[in-house]
């Protein structure tokens, strides 16, 4: 491996917003590029890490410490973290930004009327109904960042636009620069 600095990538907002799909769309585009590249998905690392956890505001902030420091080891040996998570509070988003180093937030934008509609999973009706507790958006707070690295509105922009706005934004910052150049 390269002495290239990895770095994370997270991908925070609303159940439906968009987080994993681009979370996905951005791991091919950085392999692509030749990068080492992890995507740690809310739901995928529930089934696995943070099985016993629950829906709680502290289950969640658990589940959101722990994610984080997987996604710190792999920053801290030159992957690419790429993380796709409601993480609903703010402060546990400002706890990770302190502990990686190279960390870029993703504001997934949209709104919850669109969310509701996409519902790819049937659980805002579900939470409607009362059948889901602390459900993020709905029974729940979703507390949006106030200064993000950069914000993608999918209710208003299309995937591949907004891959190229985080692209773009990734380049300015020179975290793609050490990799692209031979």
């Amino acid at each position: 491996m390269n002495n290239a600095k990895g770095f994370t990538v997270w991908f925070t907002g609303l159940p439906g917003a968009g987080k994993s799909t681009l979370a996905r769309l951005l791991e091919g585009k950085l392999r692509q590029l030749g990068l080492q590249v992890e995507v740690l998905d809310g739901d995928e690392v529930r089934k696995r890490l943070t099985k016993g956890l629950g829906f709680t505001r502290e289950d969640r902030e658990e589940n959101i410490r722990r994610i984080a420091y997987v996604a710190n080891l792999l920053t801290k040996v030159g992957a690419v973290a790429i993380v796709a998570a409601i993480s609903p509070y703010a402060q546990s988003r400002d706890e990770v930004r302190t502990e990686i180093e190279n960390f870029v937030e993703v504001f997934v934008k949209c709104s919850l009327e669109t969310c509701i509609e996409r519902d790819p999973k049937g659980l805002y009706a579900k939470a409607q109904r009362g059948e889901i507790s602390h459900f993020t958006g709905i029974s729940d707070p979703y507390e949006e960042p106030k200064n993000p690295e950069i914000i993608v509105e999918t209710d208003q922009e299309q995937p591949d636009e907004c891959l190229m706005k985080i692209l773009s934004q990734l380049e300015k910052m020179d975290l793609l620069k050490q990799f692209t150049e031979a």
